[in-house]
């Protein structure tokens, strides 16, 4: 496409206000509701909008259906609240699976293999058991959507966010387009949980980007004793149904190109060469590993599994440098999927921009360094840094204060009254 610098100055306009609430909440994925739900809860009166027909982002439509991790590696759980919750929603259906308590932290060969083969377990060995969960994309769905109202969100789908409505150092609301137009959503507080940043990149605040390999993961049915298939050297996991697995990456780790997650241009390259490489690898385990030969595909994620782009430069930044060292405004813990003895504690000063006294950020796009980011990314700590930011907000709204000038002792006393955990 042409890259050409030419202007089109658009007509002043008129834009409607469709509504005006206490907070705003931009994306739907795991951050996104939990701080959409707990400002609710927290008294607070709450939109929720997403871009997208379903909650749950890379959590639901990614099919990244593993919850990795709410332990610390050595038997402890660090992460609760409302993690803790949708775990034990989606349990309560039948439709997750996590390894007792009993087992947590334990170095059994068997038990850990068994967990390998339900992709709770990654990392260097020596290995032990994780509190990880796998569940069903669906009920995962199905809880954020009762939480959602219960809570009594006003839920949005289907829009757009555009730009963030800037009045001197406040965030004052959001433009968003639909097919039935442009509108605007005017808040006291506004959270930015959108993944890419997209708020607090419109508003002008500080921010880092990467480029990352795009993937896909898939889902594949009818396979004939998977075990046998996984001892034949497939690169697969057990997920819930008989007979059916989980590719979480398959052939498409051969997609060797990273891409700008924010470009059009890059996401179309990606959306088509990871499906074409997923078709090679369904074609490939049908002829080649025992147990494939009538497999069907059931599923190819909606969304690619996307786990950078933007990251805020914010009032803090948490860094490699920081690891197993509490801080004083402590909102969350997070442990490392891929290590057992690395804690992070994530500060509310990690989801302040500098710039802005009524904006949080919330989710993958926390302000944090890239090499922590691949603990922070994951669900778990996100759930626990919006159910922070959603929590926070309610509190602003009712001390009549600014997030900013939140007194952090009331949030952290919040968070623990409603099973946050911030400290082991």
């Amino acid at each position: 496409m042409s890259h050409s610098q030419r202007l089109l100055q658009e007509p002043s306009r008129a834009t409607p206000v469709k509504a005006e609430t206490e907070v705003l909440v931009i994306g739907g994925g795991a951050a996104g509701v939990a701080a959409a739900v707990a400002a609710a809860r927290n008294g607070a009166d709450v939109i929720l909008v997403e871009r997208l027909g379903y909650l749950g982002g890379l959590a639901t439509g990614g099919l990244i259906i593993l919850l990795l991790t709410l332990d610390d590696g050595r038997g402890r759980q660090v992460i609760g609240g409302l993690c803790q919750e949708v775990t034990e929603r989606v349990a309560k259906r039948g439709a997750a699976y996590f390894p007792p308590q009993s087992q947590w932290g334990s170095e059994d060969a068997e038990l850990v293999r068994h967990d390998q083969r339900w992709g709770l377990v990654w990392g260097h060995g020596p290995h032990r058991v994780r509190y990880s969960v796998a569940y069903d994309p669906e009920e995962f769905k199905f809880a954020l959507n009762q939480m959602v109202e219960e809570a009594k969100v006003k839920l949005l789908l289907h829009a757009y966010a555009c730009d963030a409505i800037v009045e001197g150092n406040r965030v004052t609301g959001v433009t968003f387009q639909s097919k039935s137009g442009r509108f605007a959503i005017l808040a006291k507080v506004v959270i930015d949980a959108s993944g890419d940043g997209d708020i607090f990149t419109s508003a002008g605040a500080a921010y880092e980007s990467e480029e990352v390999l795009p993937w896909l993961w898939f889902t594949m049915g009818g396979v004939k004793n998977p075990e046998a298939a996984i001892d034949a050297g497939g690169w697969f996991f057990h997920t819930l149904g008989e007979g059916r697995v989980l590719l979480p990456w398959g052939a498409t780790e051969r997609v060797t190109r990273k891409i700008d997650a924010t470009s059009p241009e890059d996401l179309t390259y990606a959306e088509l060469e990871c499906r074409k490489r997923v078709m090679e690898e369904v074609d490939r385990l049908r002829r080649e590993i025992p147990g494939f030969a009538n497999a069907h595909l059931c599923h190819i994620a909606d969304q690619l599994g996307i786990t950078e782009s933007r990251r805020l430069v914010g009032t803090y930044m948490l860094g490699r440098d920081d690891v197993d060292t509490p801080c004083e405004d402590v909102i969350a813990i997070t442990g490392h999927w891929t290590k057992y003895e690395a804690l992070y504690y994530i500060p509310y000063r990690s989801l302040l921009p500098k710039e802005f006294a009524n904006l949080l950020v919330a989710g993958r796009c926390i302000s944090v360094d890239h090499r922590v980011h691949h603990a922070t990314k994951e669900i778990p700590p996100c759930l626990a840094t919006g159910e922070a930011a959603g929590t926070a907000a309610a509190l602003a709204v009712r001390g009549h204060t600014d997030p900013k000038s939140l007194d952090v002792t009331l949030l952290q006393q919040q968070l623990v009254t409603h099973g946050a955990i911030l400290r082991v």
